[in-house]
């Protein structure tokens, strides 16, 4: 931000009555600098104020007065003014009072040249009197001035001015807004622990140690507001948290505008909003509790006018040469895209920074962009492949710096992945494992209806019957009650839900999964001791432990056997009504309530357990076989109500819907999972007769909460299992992706988007976009596809319309102020910004879905990259949640598994894995092992995973043989460690298939380099 002067935006509609208490949004901005600084000289100097000609100048009462000499021919032969004024479009009133014997010209215009006039009063004041004069700006002006010229009289005289605005006009609703004499009908909270007049200015003490914003209250109430536009502005200064509204002095505490700050040294504050019927029982109120530490505030220049034309959104988009702000992969594709007026191509520089150019060339004119509407070149530097720290120049502007052979993917893998424990319910977010910042006590560990402040998640009940009512259309509740303690918290609320974590689950076990199938894919780079948990050292892949905290909350959330719908899973649960920002999950004091089980929930569990159950089988075998028999159950469960829905209704108050009325893509995914680990012919079945299996499951892009079936798509595809027509499911998936590439391809931003597909999680859509076409590679090794992942991620690392990067700590600009109850640094100082590696929601253009922040912002409309912006209130846009940063780490994960983006080299290895026998414990395998590279290998280590739980017995012959989880090593003897370039040789080993599906391995690693595979 630029100035003193801050201005904010909000804009609240009534349909918003039915979010209850829900906060409303507010936008900082650049300052418009409409309001004259000093217009009352109550501090009895010229602050701010010029002056020239006078005899002498002195402050009379509080106002300025100069003694004007006689004999000046022209009214700008002396003055008084004051400079650097910008004006935006809309309408304004300028007024002042003044007194004296002769020719006063006031003006509001240009300081320079042509000397624009947009506003003028003539006058000679007499005694003393007052004036106003409304004009209209068409359009933005900068430099200007209000001057009081009073030169061109022949005889001295006395001018003197007071009360000089410039304002938009309107009516104040405020009784007192100067606090000069007093601060009635103004009042506070009894906790306060000074309360003074100085000066005009009113400062409070405010009590440290509290917890709510709302513990402590500076308030005006009894307002009635009739429709129309308003602006509430206030002056403000002090070292903590202030949150300022306009809303209901009573339940349902709506609220019509917010301001939210640390105000520092006194500054102004503006925002404004819209009523669209008139509304009673009224308070201007600043909550300023929260605070570790007592602190002073000080108000002055409090207003709430009336008929005010609504202040204007200008993002500040930095340069206009847009770059992946973290860096470029060494010999990965570099693309930049440059905004600008230009036709034809203009001249671009790539130079180290602060050093010499090294490399240039011409950009390629791509015309307006259709997501953005700005006029852009893209510029290609793919070429320069020497490790540095560069900048990009072009048509006058340069960009900001950036690395080329970044090693950022390495780090963002793993904050991607740490975001989880960060979201942990039911645990204490130790210290020693995330720093102070992050450290939290544990949340929702109370008994519900207990004496604690939470009020669960122990011995949670059922929804009553009259909420019931409201959402279903007829009764239900249950008369049991659930210990569901545990699990993540979805977003910025403190709801758990289980068919959003199904996703979040299934792709974070995905990303471990892909270790064991993907030719790029190293498993040590997520194994035990990557991740900041509790749990790592237990010999257990840190992102498999990660997974395990939410598959063991979905399965408390079952409905219990002998109970109406046993064996079904409730919808989520989560607080009663909406609570307020910020809150820390053990300060919420909502009654919670289990929701109405739905087959969406119950296949979500019934998938990611049978999935959970694979993966972890080499590692825990009980914790497997109570994953398995979940899958099971919730299987049979889904078969027997296959048509239960949660209703959009229900989603009303306290948390969201998550509403699906089409689980067929539910029901296909969850006998993928159960067919990948079991291999059992039912589930086959089910698969091979779902419509869903021969559909274009990529025909909108990559997996959501509510269409999971490219997740089972993928799945068949990567995962080893003997599918008939596995061949089909493989092709689908490479056709999926090279729609999904020619989109990006015709993207002047490079991302993986098309022009209309701008919805809420637009940069979710990205990232599940970005996996289907990672798989593909997986699948192909073509490495059109990692290009095509690689330039998306510049699109949401920078290289876009707003200049942002949207992943949290990455980047010179970056998304820091997603919507969280406890990640809230905008609200409150002492809280965090939300981690490293959260994923921004992204640009939303579906108004329907808007915020009050979004309403407010673009009341006229936005462009669809624009339709974004980094505030706390704003969750249709600047949202994080759960499965957004699933598939965040997913992405994560492959990228930095691409090292230096080089295409990699063809193979030196060929294996043929061969089962000559097999009985109901064992069978019995061959390894050849050939070189089919150049020269001769001396010594080698030939590694696998398998898919489920076989192991290696101590039956196994010609290597060193060691297995770790699903992992095997074979390593080369002093009498085979050699193989001649064209040569193999041979090993062998008894083989346990275990109890799970008998799928051979299909991706091997010699010496950790990837080898095909024959056969």
């Amino acid at each position: 931000m630029k100035g003193p002067t801050v201005l904010t935006t909000t804009f609240a509609r009534s349909a918003l009555a039915a979010l209850g208490a829900a906060l409303l949004a507010v936008v900082t901005i650049s300052p418009a600098n409409a309001m004259i600084n000093n217009g009352n000289f109550d501090d009895g100097d010229a602050g701010g104020w010029w002056s020239y000609g006078f005899s002498s100048t002195s402050f009379d009462g509080g106002q300025f007065c100069g003694e004007v000499p006689g004999g000046t021919s022209n009214p700008w032969d002396l003055g008084f003014g004051q400079n650097d004024l910008t004006l935006p479009p809309g309408d304004y009133l300028f007024s002042f009072t003044a007194s004296g014997n002769g020719p006063v010209r006031a003006i509001v215009g240009t300081n320079g040249e042509p000397y624009t006039v947009f506003a003028e009063i003539n006058a000679a004041p007499g005694a003393g009197n007052s004036y106003e004069l409304g004009f209209t700006m068409d359009e933005e002006v900068g430099n200007l001035q209000v001057a009081f010229q009073v030169g061109g009289s022949n005889n001295p005289w006395t001018f003197c001015v007071d009360d000089v605005s410039l304002s938009a006009p309107g009516v104040e609703f405020l009784s007192n807004t100067t606090f000069d004499t007093d601060t009635a009908p103004w009042w506070a909270t009894g906790n306060v622990t000074s309360n003074e007049l100085v000066d005009g200015v009113w400062c409070l003490g405010i009590p440290g140690g509290t917890t709510n914003p709302w513990d402590v209250i500076v308030g005006h109430n009894d307002l009635t507001l009739p429709a129309g536009d308003y602006v509430l502005s206030f002056e403000a200064s002090g070292n903590g948290p202030v949150r300022a509204i306009v809303g209901l002095n009573g339940a349902p505490y709506t609220v019509y505008a917010e301001v939210n700050a640390v105000p520092g040294d006194m500054q102004q504050f503006q925002t404004g909003f819209s009523m669209s019927e008139e509304v009673g029982n009224l308070q201007v109120a600043f909550q300023v509790g929260g605070s570790a530490n007592p602190w002073t505030l000080c108000l002055d220049s409090a207003s709430l006018l009336g008929g005010t034309e609504l202040p204007g959104y200008e993002p500040d988009t930095g340069p206009r040469v847009r770059v992946n702000q973290v860096g470029y992969l060494t010999e990965g594709p570099k693309f930049a895209t440059v905004v600008t007026d230009a036709t034809d191509p203009v001249t671009w520089e790539l130079a180290l920074a602060g050093g010499a150019t090294q490399a240039s060339g011409t950009t390629e004119p791509q015309g307006v962009d259709p997501s953005s509407g700005l006029n852009v070149h893209v510029v290609d530097f793919s070429a320069v492949t020497a490790p540095g720290t560069y900048t990009l120049a072009a048509d006058g502007d340069v960009s900001y710096e950036f690395e080329i052979g970044t090693d950022a993917y390495q780090q963002m893998r793993y904050d991607a992945l740490n975001y989880f424990y960060l979201a942990r319910s039911g645990i204490e977010i130790e210290e020693s494992i995330v720093g102070a910042d992050y450290a939290r006590p544990a949340g929702h560990v109370s008994q519900a209806g207990g004496t604690a402040t939470n009020q669960g998640d122990y011995n949670v009940a059922c929804q009553p019957v009259e909420e019931s009512l409201v959402v279903y259309g007829e009764p239900w509740t249950c008369d049991y009650t659930l210990d569901v303690v545990g699990g993540w918290y979805d977003a910025g609320d403190h709801g758990k839900y289980v068919v959003n974590g199904g996703i979040s689950t299934a792709q974070l076990l995905q990303t471990w999964e892909r270790t064991k199938t993907a030719a790029s894919a190293g498993g040590a780079d997520l194994g035990d001791g990557t991740l900041n948990i509790p749990e790592t050292g237990n010999g257990v892949p840190d992102v498999l432990d990660e997974a395990r905290w939410q598959l063991e909350f979905m399965m408390s959330m079952m409905v219990p056997a002998g109970e109406d719908l046993e064996g079904m899973v409730h919808h989520k649960i989560h607080d009663y009504g909406w609570t307020g920002l910020p809150l820390l999950p053990h300060n919420s004091g909502q009654d919670r309530y289990l929701h109405r089980p739905s087959t969406a929930a119950t296949l979500n569990l019934s998938a990611t357990a049978a999935q959970g159950a694979r993966l972890w089988a080499p590692y825990d075998a009980e914790f497997a076989a109570e994953l398995l028999e979940a899958a099971r159950i919730t299987w049979a469960a889904a078969l027997e109500t296959p048509a239960l829905y949660a209703p959009a209704a229900d989603g009303a108050n306290g948390g969201g819907p998550y509403n699906d009325d089409d689980v067929t893509d539910e029901f296909y995914w969850a006998a993928a999972q159960l067919y990948l680990t079991t291999g059992e012919q039912e589930f086959r079945n089910y698969i091979l007769s779902s419509p869903v299996h021969t559909d274009d499951v990529f025909a909108d892009g990559g997996a959501y909460w509510g269409y999971v079936a490219p997740l089972a798509r993928m799945d068949l595809a990567t995962v080893p299992n003997n599918l008939p027509g596995r061949d089909a499911v493989i092709q689908s998936v490479l056709d999926g992706a090279d729609a999904l590439v020619a989109i990006q391809q015709s993207q002047a931003f490079g991302q993986a988007l098309p022009a209309d597909g701008y919805d809420w999680g637009s940069n979710s859509i990205i990232l599940g976009n970005l996996q289907v076409i990672a798989t593909a590679y997986d699948l192909s090794g073509d490495q059109a596809y990692t290009d095509a992942v690689t330039e998306s991620m510049d699109y949401l690392l920078g290289r876009n319309a707003l200049n942002v990067s949207y992943i949290t700590g990455y980047g010179d600009v970056y998304s820091e102020n997603q919507h969280s109850r406890w990640f809230a640094a905008q609200l409150n100082p002492d809280l965090p910004h939300p981690p490293p590696g959260s994923v921004a929601g992204g640009p939303n253009d579906r108004t329907g879905t808007w915020d009050p922040t979004m309403q407010n912002l673009f009341a006229d409309g936005c462009e669809s990259q624009f339709c974004y912006v980094d505030n706390i209130n704003s969750w249709a846009s600047n949202e994080i949640t759960v499965n957004w940063n699933s598939v965040m780490s997913w992405v994560a994960s492959f990228m930095a598994d691409q090292g230096d983006g080089a295409t990699a080299p063809p193979a030196i290895c060929e294996i043929e894995y061969i089962v000559h026998g097999s009985w109901p414990k064992g069978y019995n395998t061959q390894v050849w092992i050939k070189n089919t590279g150049t020269s001769t290998i001396n010594g080698w280590s030939l590694t696998w995973s398998y898919p489920g739980d076989d192991t290696v017995t101590n039956q196994a012959w010609s290597a060193r043989w060691s297995q770790e989880g699903a992992t095997v090593t074979a390593s080369s003897l002093p009498w085979n460690g050699s193989i001649k370039a064209g040569k193999r040789t041979t090993i062998g080993f008894i083989g346990d298939p275990g109890v799970l599906a008998d799928a051979q391995p299909e991706q091997f690693w010699l010496n950790g380099k990837p080898c095909t595979t024959k056969g």
